[in-house]
């Protein structure tokens, strides 16, 4: 008999044990499955041990206390989660527990040892009631000397088959973390190459470019001078790429050194780094007094970079620019927050924004590389944080972060 509320554990079971020329009734819930088994004794019975009437621990109480089915042997099906599911088996008489998700051979060796061995059962056959303390509480246990035997032998058997399974997830485990050291060191070679091989001849052409422009642009035509021009323009934008892919790439390996950080400092320092590469330029910039937080000092200064420069390039076509940079309380953490009244984005399209190399924008209104807010994102996710944002078109946008325990 087996008793599942979950039709489709029920099938699997019935799979299971019809294909070892076991005949099964299944039922779903304790109660049918009780009157069915006083009318037609099974010879042993499978019951999870959450279902909805009758649980599997009443069930079991139940079936031993009747004069026709206390000898049927009972596994009790349940994960074992708390210490007090086992003083429960004691109690209602279980005879076996087998954890979800069990091990079929596992299951098949159980009920056919249960099976073989029910003669056994008068051998240990007691009146006496076994008083044990657990937890600091008194319970009586009137199970059989043999069945608490098996049911404990059964729980201590399961723990030592879970206690190998966690010994192969953890050598499978150490392959994994091997195997991705190995994959580190192929992306620091990679890096090593970007850095090293392909900056080197972009650094040529780019000096090239502007040797072009310096000493023969009179002897170019209207044509050959914008040629060059492009030439210098995309040199530079393909090395802006590269130091954005290997920021991307190192920031996902680099060691994080926590230390307390003066967040509001940090953007007033940022601030003026941008302001200078365009002192005329007019903006309003906000930035809130003693936000602080605890982090690694570079890695959250490529963060304030990347969002005070977002803000500063999306703000560059709005009337009257605003950055505003704030923090506040929600849910028990401090939450970041940097919003400007720039060129804002499309709400359905927010999932793309921290994808790396993928831009809202096109390259002729805001020019850039699409790598920033995925740098930041990985940045904030090692800090145990997390990154979000806001926005409307032609409304501006707000990016919020929070920070966690660095991991």
């Amino acid at each position: 008999m087996v008793i599942e509320d979950s039709r489709s554990q029920a099938a699997i079971l019935k799979a299971l044990l019809r294909k070892h020329d076991y005949k099964v009734k299944d039922f779903e819930n304790g109660i049918t499955a009780f009157k069915a088994a006083v009318e037609d004794p099974p010879l042993l019975i499978l019951s999870d041990i959450v279902m909805p009437g009758m649980d599997g621990y009443e069930f079991c109480r139940k079936a031993k206390s009747n004069q026709e089915l206390k000898d049927i042997p009972i596994i009790l099906l349940t994960t074992l989660q708390d210490s007090m599911d086992i003083i429960k088996g004691l109690q209602a008489g279980s005879d076996n527990f087998i954890t979800k998700p069990y091990d079929a051979k596992y299951l098949l060796s159980r009920i056919n040892y249960l099976l073989a061995n029910r003669a056994l059962r008068d051998q240990g056959t007691s009146d006496l009631v076994l008083e044990i303390m657990f937890n600091g509480q008194r319970y009586a246990i009137n199970s059989e000397r043999k069945q608490i035997l098996d049911l404990l032998l059964s729980v201590y058997e399961n723990a030592i088959h879970q206690n190998h399974q966690l010994i192969e997830a953890q050598a499978e485990l150490q392959r994994s973390n091997e195997h991705l050291t190995s994959m580190n060191r192929d992306l620091e070679a990679f890096s090593y190459t970007i850095s090293h091989d392909l900056r080197t001849p972009l650094n040529h052409i780019s000096m090239s470019a502007q040797l072009l422009q310096r000493h023969y642009l009179e002897m170019l035509d209207e044509a050959g001078v914008s040629f060059v021009e492009t030439i210098h323009s995309t040199a530079r934008s393909m090395a802006e790429m590269i130091n954005d892919l290997l920021q991307f790439s190192r920031t996902g390996t680099i060691n994080i050194h926590p230390q307390p950080i003066d967040l509001s400092e940090m953007c007033h320092k940022v601030m003026e780094w941008i302001h200078q590469d365009d002192p005329q330029r007019e903006i309003d910039v906000k930035i809130d007094e003693n936000m602080q937080l605890t982090g690694d000092q570079s890695l959250m200064m490529v963060v304030v970079k990347n969002l005070m420069g977002n803000a500063w390039k999306y703000t560059s076509k709005t009337a009257h620019p605003s950055i505003h940079v704030s923090s506040f309380q929600k849910d028990g953490q401090t939450v970041f927050c940097f919003k400007d009244n720039g060129a804002g984005f499309d709400p359905s399209r927010a999932s793309n924004l921290f994808t790396p190399f993928v831009r809202l924008h096109s390259q002729d209104d805001f020019p850039g590389t699409g790598v920033g807010l995925a740098t930041a994102k990985r940045i904030i996710e090692r800090h145990g944080g997390k990154i979000w944002a806001n926005g409307e078109p032609l409304k501006g946008a707000s990016f919020f972060f929070t920070i966690g325990p660095a991991l």
